[in-house]
């Protein structure tokens, strides 16, 4: 067909399309786009791939954090399992920023099991709770009382990522992962929870004010709950300390009298 374009104009247009960068033709033939049927809408193709008379299929659902968590929660039967659940959960946000999942430190099957908060920047890098100055604080106050997570203490936390700049876990993000925690303390099966911090009471008590909760005995998922101070508000007010030591006699008072 007589497009009405001389050689020498056909040329320059050639040559101002290869500056252009057009330098290679996608498709052996040319591509009638007008010819072409409209592209679909994503739901009217799927509309259209019904048979007739077929019932409508349901609209696609929002994924549920919480439910996925407690699904996945009740199907670890044992701690190895319940580890690959979470390490494998990938609706918290907090896990894409985190070197590790901290899953525990201590003796599983202990009759006390500490619940912490969030990993802080010495746990993440060694994926493991309480390190770095807080833990050895806490090592030193389980010592004074012969516990040892060595030998009789078990421990893991509310969350098993670091959040950033250390700040508190939002609400959405302990409540998906509270069905882990409640699950672990099945697997674990302390007879004694103690609860380090604001964070561990409100994601195990449902309450916050931790110079309120300290040393009052609860009962939770079926085991005592002692609230305590955590060992980095400890270090931050020298002066609580007298108070986390009458917990501590409190709790060791506890594990004689449940012998």
């Amino acid at each position: 067909m007589d497009s009405g374009m001389d050689y020498h104009s056909a040329l320059a247009l050639l040559a101002w399309q290869v500056e252009l960068g057009a330098t290679e033709a996608i498709c052996d033939a040319p591509v009638d786009r007008y010819a072409l049927a409209p592209a679909q809408p994503r739901a009217a193709a799927r509309a259209a791939a019904v048979p007739a008379g077929a019932p409508a299929p349901l609209p696609e659902q929002a994924a549920d954090p919480v439910a996925e968590a407690k699904a996945a929660a009740q199907a670890a039967g044992t701690l190895d399992e319940l580890r690959a659940a979470i390490t494998a959960y990938d609706h918290c946000e907090l896990k894409k920023g985190a070197r590790n999942t901290v899953f525990c430190d201590g003796v599983p099957g202990s009759r006390v099991m500490l619940i912490g908060e969030a990993p802080g920047r010495d746990e993440d890098r060694e994926g493991r709770p309480f390190v770095g100055r807080a833990g050895q604080l806490l090592d030193r106050m389980l010592d004074a009382i012969g516990l040892s997570r060595a030998e009789n203490v078990y421990i893991t936390n509310v969350m098993p990522w670091r959040p950033p700049q250390n700040r508190d876990p939002k609400p959405e993000e302990m409540a998906m992962m509270t069905p882990f925690l409640q699950r672990h303390v099945e697997l674990a099966q302390p007879e004694i929870l103690v609860l380090m911090g604001n964070v561990s009471c409100a994601a195990v008590l449902g309450r916050r004010g931790i110079t309120r909760l300290r040393g009052t005995w609860s009962e939770v998922w079926g085991k005592p709950v002692l609230p305590m101070f955590h060992p980095a508000y400890l270090l931050r007010q020298a002066g609580e300390k007298k108070k986390a030591w009458a917990d501590l006699l409190d709790l060791n008072a506890r594990l004689k009298e449940m012998r």
